[in-house]
């Protein structure tokens, strides 16, 4: 009657990293997003279809958008990555978007951050390259940047003859050298469903990959509590049942030799998945965990040439890592990696640090350096920075990710970067222009070209190139000293993990929610 009324079970609130998937359920429309409530007309908008970059699963997603500014965002279909689900960061990042936005150049004047023009910030930047030595300069690239920027920074660094750049920004020991199968999701996501066991390492894909995890979980309800999945590293709730081995190295390594009880009950199994998180590989040892998790596949049978089978996995949760280990954004010979820079940088070895959106590295260890920060939003980085050159987000520009199974898409643009603010590729061609290394290209289809020369498979968007499973082999034979700390992640809060997520009203109030167990939040709270 006329009490009834709309809402998730009595007086909880759904604690879900997916709940926002309801709205989408809804067969009549009686569930409605609190926060795109009474904002907009579906006739209003322009409708663009586009990538996430939330995460590194790369949801096809739907960008609405009115103006100037995104208003909503909705999932597209795509069976294969997301099936028909997003996050709800994924959904409710949008009104970040249009928050705490770079839109004009800045120079530190006497410690502050004073607008100024682009001349007068390239400007800046040509007076410290002056008689620079290129191994005294370094570049680190972001977690949201794309490959298009990430390739002109490359050939920018080559161009000041420097090695050491660095896509890693947690310091993640992968090495693209290895060879790709040693970093992709090589059983691809919608392979999950094939699986018939599950292991986890030094991962909790619930936060980190919410709609792969859903296809976890949806395995294990399909294979009616068959399908055994264990878990080394810290122990969480997944959403569904896992045997919990250990929390570190020591449990692999009997995993790798056998020894171990789960090794033993997987014997027979046919199509072992094996999932690497960033926890067990960004660290000192990780070079070593991730040798020790190849022979562990090895000893599970997750390499079946036969079926055609590779089950070993790495998981990431930065949507430009794999694009940057493509595309080699690795330090060159006699480079400095990321530990290294930071380093260089207290000692005064590095004097110039040029940071793509890089936000999530320990910014008091660049001491004295003097720092460039392009990016689209003002986080850490550009609260460091000597000088700041804006950028567009992911909604204002067309440019490549390539997601943690390999997979290339691109984004497309919805609306125009804020202000002065420019797409970052172009930022980069002027600047080399500048800095009298001009860059061998004008136009984005003649950067897309010889980037498709150096890395070909960039140019098959949604198609995934087959990697070599020997390369994994090879991986197996690797030694080196391992510790005995545990898997622990440092992926932190879920809903702030970048700074467009950061900037977000929606995913504070959303973080404050989860943070308080929200026990008396009903479902139209937040």
């Amino acid at each position: 009657g006329e009490d009834m009324e709309i809402t998730t079970y009595l007086e909880h609130g759904m604690m879900s990293e997916l709940s926002g998937n309801v709205v989408d359920l809804c067969p009549v429309g009686a569930l409605t997003s609190k926060p795109y409530a009474f904002v907009a007309r579906p006739w209003e908008l322009s409708k663009t279809p586009s990538v996430d970059v939330m995460d590194a699963v790369g949801s096809n997603i739907r960008v609405d958008a009115r103006g100037k500014e995104v208003l909503r965002i909705l999932p597209r279909i795509n069976e294969a990555i997301n099936e028909e689900w997003i996050s709800d960061k994924t959904r409710h990042v949008w009104d970040g978007l249009r928050t705490q936005r770079l839109d004009r150049p800045y120079i530190r004047k006497q410690g502050r951050l004073e607008p100024a023009s682009w001349d007068e910030a390239f400007h800046a930047i040509a007076s410290k390259f002056k008689g620079l030595d290129g191994k005294r300069f370094a570049a680190i690239a972001g977690d949201l940047a794309g490959a298009e920027e990430m390739f002109a920074l490359k050939l920018l660094a080559e161009g000041l003859g420097s090695p050491n750049i660095d896509c890693r920004q947690d310091g993640a020991k992968l090495d693209p050298a290895l060879g790709r199968a040693t970093y992709l999701f090589n059983s691809t996501i919608e392979g999950i469903e094939q699986a018939d066991t599950v292991l986890l390492i030094g991962t909790n894909p619930r936060i980190e990959a919410s709609v792969l995890n859903a296809r976890i979980r949806k395995r294990y309800r399909e294979g009616q509590g068959r399908v055994p999945i264990g878990l080394i590293g810290e122990e969480v709730d997944l959403t569904y049942p896992y045997d919990y081995l250990g929390a570190g190295p020591e449990t692999l390594a009997k995993i790798a030799d056998g020894s171990h009880d789960f090794a033993k009950k997987l014997s027979g199994a046919e199509r072992p998945l094996m999932i690497v998180g960033q926890a067990a590989i960004a660290r000192p040892d990780g070079d070593a965990v991730l040798a020790l998790a190849a022979q562990a596949a090895k000893t599970l049978g997750a390499l079946n040439p036969k079926l055609g089978w590779n089950g070993f996995n790495v998981l990431h949760n930065a949507a430009g890592r794999v694009g940057g280990l493509d595309l080699d954004f690795v330090p060159g010979k006699g480079g400095r990696d990321l530990e290294s820079i930071l380093d260089g940088a207290e000692k005064g070895d590095i004097e110039v640090v040029y940071l793509l959106g890089a936000d999530e590295i320990e910014m008091e260890r660049l001491g004295s350096a003097f720092v460039i920060y392009q990016g689209s939003h003002g986080d850490r980085g550009a609260h460091r920075a000597d000088v700041v050159l804006p950028g567009a987000a992911y909604t204002e520009k067309d440019v490549i990710y390539v997601n943690t199974e390999g997979r290339p898409q691109m984004t497309a643009r919805a609306v125009f970067p804020p202000g002065d603010a420019r797409e970052d590729w172009t930022i980069l061609r002027a600047l080399s222009g500048v800095l009298k290394q001009p860059l061998p290209f004008d136009t984005l289809n003649e950067l897309r070209s010889k980037m498709f020369e150096a890395c070909p498979h960039l140019a098959n968007l949604d198609a995934i190139a087959p990697s070599d499973p020997s390369a994994i082999e090879k991986l197996a034979k690797g030694k080196g000293k391992m510790g005995k700390a545990r898997f622990e992640s440092k992926f932190g809060d879920f809903y702030l993990t970048n700074p467009i997520a950061r900037a977000s009203e929606l995913m504070a109030s959303l973080s404050a929610l989860h943070a308080n167990g929200a026990k008396k939040a009903t479902g139209t709270d937040g």
